[in-house]
């Protein structure tokens, strides 16, 4: 009994702290096209190429979302997912629930937004997904450093994070 007890907090002692959202975002900036640079992904996206997200903000203000990927390779076959974003009320645009089947929304942080607009990065408080991105199919080095380290540092298990090819 008191082993059990013993793993049972531990692991509460490794509970990791709430993710920290950016304070503000612009919507309609945000929207548009956001190539999927690295991601742990979901189980529908494990086998993506050329993975594409792109926004637009319906006349209702939700979000209509279009995901778009070759599934295998660079030029494997195309899927199209459609899921919508809802953003929550004074999160500062920066918190969404991301519904691919009614009434389940997937938790979507905006944990990280360069001044520009040009990269982001969404996570979940669970750690169990994330999502590097940015406006185009590259980027530096550099930057890729800067954003895998800052995913590090949000407590996910680097050895699941996945670069994701393109080719455009």
């Amino acid at each position: 009994m008191s082993l059990l007890a013993s793993l049972i907090s531990a692991c509460a002692g490794k509970q990791l702290a709430p993710i920290a959202t950016v304070p503000q975002v612009d919507l309609p900036k945000f929207m548009g096209d956001w190539y999927v640079i690295a991601a742990i992904p979901t189980a529908i996206e494990t086998e993506s190429y050329n993975a594409i997200e792109s926004y637009k903000i319906d006349d209702d203000g939700t979000i209509a979302t279009t995901f778009t990927f070759n599934k295998g390779s660079l030029t494997g076959p195309q899927k199209k997912y459609e899921p919508r974003g809802f953003v929550v009320k004074n999160s500062g645009n920066a918190t969404w629930g991301m519904q691919f089947i009614w009434p389940i929304k997937a938790e979507y942080l905006i944990a990280h937004l360069d001044e520009d607009y040009t990269q982001t990065v969404i996570a979940r408080n669970a750690r169990d997904y994330v999502w590097i991105m940015a406006r185009t199919p590259k980027i530096s080095e550099e930057d890729y450093k800067k954003l895998t380290t800052l995913v590090n540092n949000l407590g996910y298990d680097m050895t699941k994070l996945r670069r994701v090819p393109h080719n455009r």
